[in-house]
């Protein structure tokens, strides 16, 4: 097979597609993750959304729907949780996170083969997603954006000041509530690009990235939007031609990425 043949192949095509459905819903809203410092809490709704997929898999139903709806309850029982003072926010997350992880991967390991039939869950395998996958990764990420966009100003409004923007008549727990079902949503639809490990990975490097080049959160979405895309399509260069494994190696061109923009002087 000459170098370049393997972008004709059917299967390459439907992974830059569905890459690329992820990266220009993940830069946006990895805006928002960097603004507000939520790295860690994406990272714990990702690590729920393991124990919906063994749910999915224990019970027969849709994997998708298991990890959206495990990521939604645990998001919910955090903004509970969010009022007791007994324990600092990042310890609660850390628990909770650890925990859910252990409790999704020994739920995964009961249904007979799982642990390697599913593997992909984990670390991603984009170079197999079908035409079904596609479209649900554009109709699930088209739903995200549209929401982000109606979200859009009381979010940054809440990001500069939340207080403030309370006191403007923002209503800050719906805003909150949305942005964490946007997260649960992208979470469950990026399982198969960069698998439930790493999907935080690629929601905040570009959008760190990102941040050191604009001026504006608009233009900082749209960078962020293309560092996404740039590193999927990297990602997907390495895994095709060294047999590198894809989520992994979409994350680290992801961080190569980063990398360069050091050298970059930071917009003002």
């Amino acid at each position: 097979m000459a170098m370049f043949d393997i972008f004709y192949e059917p299967f390459f095509q439907r992974a830059v597609m569905a890459g690329l459905g992820i990266a220009l819903v993940a830069g946006p809203v990895g805006c928002f993750i960097v603004w507000r410092r939520m790295a860690y809490f994406g990272e714990t709704l990702a690590h729920s959304g393991l124990f919906g997929v063994g749910l999915g898999l224990l019970l027969g139903f849709s994997l998708t729907l298991g990890a959206v709806a495990t990521a939604v309850a645990v998001a919910l029982m955090l903004m509970l949780m969010k009022r007791q003072r007994v324990l600092a926010m990042d310890t609660l997350l850390g628990i909770l996170s650890h925990s859910a992880l252990a409790l999704g991967l020994v739920t995964v390991s009961l249904v007979v083969g799982a642990a390697g039939d599913h593997m992909d869950l984990l670390f991603g395998d984009i170079l197999t997603v079908s035409s079904r996958d596609v479209m649900i990764v554009w109709a699930g990420g088209a739903a995200v954006l549209l929401v982000l966009a109606f979200l859009w100003r009381d979010l940054i409004a809440i990001s500069v000041h939340e207080e403030l923007a309370q006191a403007e008549g923002v209503n800050v727990q719906r805003v909150e509530l949305g942005f964490i079902l946007l997260i649960a949503v992208m979470t469950a639809i990026s399982m198969k690009i960069v698998g439930l490990l790493l999907i935080t990975a690629l929601l905040v490097i570009p959008a760190a990235a990102a941040r050191r080049l604009a001026a504006t959160p608009e233009r900082m979405a749209m960078i962020a939007a293309g560092m996404a895309a740039l590193a999927v399509m990297s990602g997907l260069a390495l895994s095709a031609y060294a047999n590198a494994i894809t989520g992994p190696a979409i994350v680290l061109s992801a961080a190569f990425l980063f990398v360069l923009t050091l050298a970059i002087p930071q917009s003002d």
